[in-house]
């Protein structure tokens, strides 16, 4: 990565992840980038200012009224000056009042005025992360062209487990890389990509699913709307944060996936289907919650979905691209190259999840990307960066 002579802002809010900002600030300063921080009074509770001026070798502005270093009207400049605007962290607090436009302190009145791209990096309790006023405010802030990193899963700082950790400093550096030098060579080109898990319906209240979280799906997204497609993303169940800037078409079942698929695939130059659709699902709906039987076992009898990468790999159109996910648990290689003949891929991306950093609701994975003439094997990586390897892997494939 080479960020030299880029200028970035950093707005720092008061949450315990405000140590990873210092990291944050090092490490694009070691990539050449410009950073100019700006912390609220609250994350100064967390990090002294002076250790951002130090990291950054510029000086740090908290106060909207304090003296600028030069004569300007300081949240001017450093909106003007920003060819992104990172928040890390973004707690609760900042989200809300960047969604509704309030502008009480530096960091807030900055990022009002700013044209630059924003991305965001949320850090909070999982209530407050789950909490509906703040999925508002993101979806708000979303529509608006804000993008998200983040956030992940793990132990949290007040001890609960769940999503709200703040994403890590190298994860952010490759979000702010991928905005600030994302090629354009996907311009032009229709992509549609599917992402998170189907539900198949037991009854009123219970359906049968998988762990699919849509990250790598929603990764896809990002880096192709980055580097100028236009994207479709037909989406299940997720939990990740959605994608701003693309088209998205909600599904719930196989078999709604299946009629969508194939209304939508016929404008499409590339079609990347990285969602989990139910292999089964059950023979008979009822139409009333299920109750228990006294003890007695409840059986369900299951009938197989739709095999909806088979049917559009029938129905693809010359000129089109098809790449299909595998997930396998064993036999990875042997049954990924069973599926890209099956299916009538292009290219298979296959992970083992049952390997540490891969697989379902991790944002790493391990892949390797399979076609008729190779297999390129993939590192452990974050799945942006895996996103990246496939898009690269797939215009090469459309030069042939």
């Amino acid at each position: 990565m080479d960020l030299s002579g880029r200028e970035i802002v950093l707005g720092v809010t008061g949450g315990i992840a405000a140590y990873k900002s210092a990291d944050l600030v090092s490490r694009l300063r070691h990539l050449g980038a410009r950073v100019s921080v700006i912390m609220t009074r609250n994350a100064t509770e967390f990090v002294a200012p002076l250790t951002f001026q130090t990291l950054s070798a510029n000086p740090v502005t908290v106060d909207t009224f304090q003296s600028p270093e030069y004569w300007n009207v300081e949240h001017v400049a450093l909106a003007q000056r920003a060819e992104v605007f990172v928040i890390a962290p973004a707690t609760a607090n900042i989200l809300a009042k960047m969604a509704h436009g309030i502008a009480d302190d530096m960091l807030s009145t900055t990022v009002l005025a700013t044209s630059a791209p924003v991305l965001a990096a949320p850090a909070m309790n999982t209530g407050m992360w789950q909490a509906k006023a703040t999925q508002e405010n993101i979806r708000i802030l979303q529509e608006r062209g804000v993008r998200f990193v983040g956030p992940g899963n793990g132990l949290l700082a007040c001890g609960d487990v769940g999503a709200g950790r703040m994403s890590e400093p190298a994860e952010i550096v490759e979000a702010i890389h991928a905005i600030l030098n994302a090629p354009k060579d996907l311009s032009g080109l229709k992509v549609l990509i599917t992402a998170g898990a189907t539900r198949e319906r037991l009854d009123p209240v219970r359906f049968l699913t998988n762990d699919s979280s849509g990250k790598m799906g929603f990764a896809l997204a990002e880096a192709a709307r980055d580097r100028g497609a236009e994207v479709t993303l037909i989406k299940g169940a997720t939990t990740a944060a959605v994608p701003a800037g693309v088209r998205i078409v909600p599904v719930e079942s196989t078999e709604d996936l299946l009629h969508t698929m194939l209304a939508e695939t016929p404008a499409q130059d590339i079609i990347i289907q990285a969602a989990a659709p139910a292999d089964y699902r059950p023979e008979k709906l009822s139409p009333v919650k299920i109750k228990k039987q006294q003890g007695e076992e409840l059986v369900l009898r299951l009938k197989e979905t739709p095999d909806v990468a088979k049917a559009v790999g029938e129905a693809r159109r010359p000129g089109q691209t098809l790449v299909g996910f595998a997930a396998e648990t064993d036999h990875l290689n042997e049954n990924a190259q069973a599926k890209l003949e099956k299916k009538k891929l292009d290219m298979i991306v296959a992970n083992d999840v049952t390997r540490p950093g891969a697989g379902f609701g991790t944002d790493t994975n391990i892949a390797t990307l399979i076609t008729r003439n190779g297999m390129l094997e993939r590192p452990l990586q974050s799945k942006r960066a895996l996103a990246e390897d496939i898009l690269d892997q797939i215009l090469k494939l459309r030069k042939v």
